[in-house]
């Protein structure tokens, strides 16, 4: 089997955070964006400015599956945890979109930092880190190395989840937009970065090559 082929960091990094972007941008100029998605659109609601969540929504479900083609073909091959989260956007948007119910699209953070959670949880009880399934390739820890990193991760997930219910349950729905953005994602990096001296400190040894 051919190695996959290596994408530019600065790409990957658009790849991922594009979707994101746009979905911030459409919600907050929907009037830009609805005449691009009105097939997707319910009736009534393609050409209101004020349709802004539906718009975005609209647009991210397109957005997401555009990034993971153009993914796919950069590297011939689908990593598991975008193909899943651009599904549970899908769905989660259809339904959004169909029933004109905005809650359906909040609650799609909250399924997914829940199943990345339970995940890793499970991969622990099965004495399989399955983080290190994730990271293989770009960290080498020891066993307790990963043990340790997947469970600071699995609750990490389990706080998010709890903060995105908090966040749509008691703000604006622009207000959670916003904070998909400029919340989650601050955070997330935040923590990764602090997860630095635990690797440093289980950093195992790759074996020596020819």
């Amino acid at each position: 089997m051919k190695e996959p082929q290596p994408i530019n960091p600065l790409l990957k990094l658009a790849l991922d955070l594009g979707p994101l972007v746009l979905f911030f941008y459409a919600n907050s100029r929907p009037a830009v964006f609805a005449p691009l998605v009105e097939p997707l659109m319910p009736a009534g609601l393609a050409a209101s400015t004020r349709a802004g969540i539906f718009v975005a929504t609209a647009v991210f479900m397109i957005a997401i599956l555009v990034a993971l083609a153009i993914s796919y073909a950069l590297t011939r091959r689908l990593p598991v945890m975008p193909v899943v989260s651009a599904a549970i956007v899908v769905v989660f948007g259809g339904l959004t979109l169909f029933m004109q119910d905005e809650t359906f699209i909040k609650l799609k953070p909250t399924l997914i930092y829940l199943m990345f959670a339970v995940t890793l949880v499970g991969g622990l009880v099965a004495r399989r880190p399955l983080l290190a399934l994730v990271f293989d390739s770009m960290f080498n820890l020891t066993p307790e190395g990963w043990r340790k990193l997947t469970v600071r991760w699995a609750m990490f997930f389990f706080a998010l989840a709890v903060l995105n219910e908090i966040v749509w349950r008691t703000q604006s729905t622009d207000f959670w937009v916003s904070f998909k953005l400029f919340g989650f994602l601050p955070l997330t990096l935040a923590f990764a970065m602090l997860q630095y001296p635990l690797m440093q400190k289980y950093a195992a040894e790759r074996p020596a090559q020819d």
